[in-house]
């Protein structure tokens, strides 16, 4: 039998992204120049990465937009953000929605893909998006969340960030009780930045398998964030699926290196900056601009692709890009029209149709629906959770 063309493929298997974030692009431009009309993304969009006429070109039928907010602010500022963030997805959703569906659940992204729009997914990056209470994660819930990422940058009050101080050894009590909530809401685990102890510990917690939404193998590439491969087996044998990132500095060595140089001059920002992430934000973007341009390849990512596949099984790969989220992909994979050369660089490797229409969506499908039918069973067994921080953790 001929193999499919890649457009046959993508069209009958829509690629599903885990990340993407576009709607952080929108919102820092309209803090920047707030009197600019707002971008007609159903048009090219030079100043974005991402727009629905590229979208397209990049076969992209589901998307997890990410409602990331700093992992940094005071108070309970991150769940209003975070509110703000989802209307906002909302709102590119209405205001497109003849492109556009909300999606919350594997059938709802198969029914939004037949009638032809892309298929929109909210992905909460950030444990400190729920603002130690797990009523307000049971309200994101409400409102489409359909992963939480548990840390960002920073180490959250009940579990430790890949780049944070690693306060706790991992998952504090009242963190493990996220992990459990999040398994009854069909709300899947996201391991991408969180540190290696969480990312084991949480496997070894969650009844449902996990996902990491925009992280790549770190035995290619020296990243805190990055997948080790004793996780990376772990989660081929738990039925988890690791988003292949394309950023640069997550991807290639020399990013890599670079990376671990931006994190220094992070923490020099942090100090020179305190209480204001955004201030941090546009300062780090403006440093890593000044530095030596990686250009990420198809091959780079295939690399990483493969090397998931070699120790977790093509059953635990899919696509993360993570476009909007850094200010360059480089030259190649530099916007989402461009997803189709990654697969034809997997083609030229050797994985088949089967296999990589496993690596488009039906991966990160199969994982949704897992996680769909352990939360029935859940929410049979156990009311809500009442925990508080408070209690399990005596702070907060």
């Amino acid at each position: 039998m001929q193999p499919s063309s890649l457009v046959d493929l993508l069209r009958d298997t829509p690629l599903i992204d885990g990340h993407n974030d576009l709607p952080w692009a929108l919102r820092s431009l309209r803090s920047e120049s707030p009197s600019e009309p707002e971008p007609d993304v159903a048009e090219p969009t030079p100043r974005f990465m991402t727009d629905l006429p590229r979208l397209r070109a990049g076969r992209v039928g589901g998307q997890f937009w990410s409602v990331y907010v700093p992992s940094d602010p005071p108070g309970h500022h991150a769940v209003t953000e975070t509110l703000e963030q989802i209307d906002l997805v909302y709102h590119l959703v209405g205001r497109y929605s003849d492109q556009l569906g909300l999606a919350r659940t594997a059938d709802d992204v198969e029914r939004v893909c037949a009638s032809g729009r892309i298929a929109s997914m909210i992905g909460v990056e950030g444990g400190q998006s729920i603002g130690n209470s797990l009523g307000a994660l049971r309200t994101l819930a409400r409102l489409g969340a359909g992963y939480l990422t548990l840390t960002h940058n920073d180490d959250t009050d009940w579990a430790d960030s890949a780049t944070g101080e690693h306060a706790h050894g991992g998952l504090t009590r009242f963190g493990e009780e996220v992990v459990r909530e999040l398994n009854r809401l069909a709300v899947l685990v996201d391991l991408s930045h969180v540190s290696d102890d969480v990312m084991r510990q949480a496997i070894e917690i969650s009844e449902a398998p996990v996902v990491f939404s925009h992280s790549s193998a770190r035995a290619l590439a020296d990243v805190p964030r990055n997948v080790p491969d004793d996780v990376l087996e772990l989660v081929g044998r738990t039925g988890g699926v690791v988003m292949v990132a394309f950023v640069p500095t997550f991807v290639t060595r020399r990013g890599a290196e670079i990376n671990a140089i931006g994190w220094v001059e992070m923490r020099r920002l942090r100090a020179e900056h305190p209480g204001d992430p955004i201030a941090v934000e546009k300062a780090i973007d403006e440093w890593f601009g000044e530095q030596e341009q990686i250009d990420v390849t198809p091959a780079d990512v295939a690399d990483h692709i493969s090397h998931v596949r070699e120790v977790a099984g093509i059953d635990a790969i899919g696509i993360g890009g993570d476009f909007d989220g850094v200010p360059s992909m480089g030259e190649q994979l530099h916007d989402v029209s461009t997803y189709p050369l990654v697969f034809e660089e997997l083609r030229a490797r050797g994985f088949g149709d089967e296999e990589l229409r496993k690596v488009a969506g039906r991966n990160i499908l199969a994982l949704m629906r897992t996680a769909e039918r352990v939360a029935e069973r859940l929410v049979a067994e156990r009311p809500p959770s009442s925990a508080t921080i408070e209690q399990l953790d005596g702070s907060g």
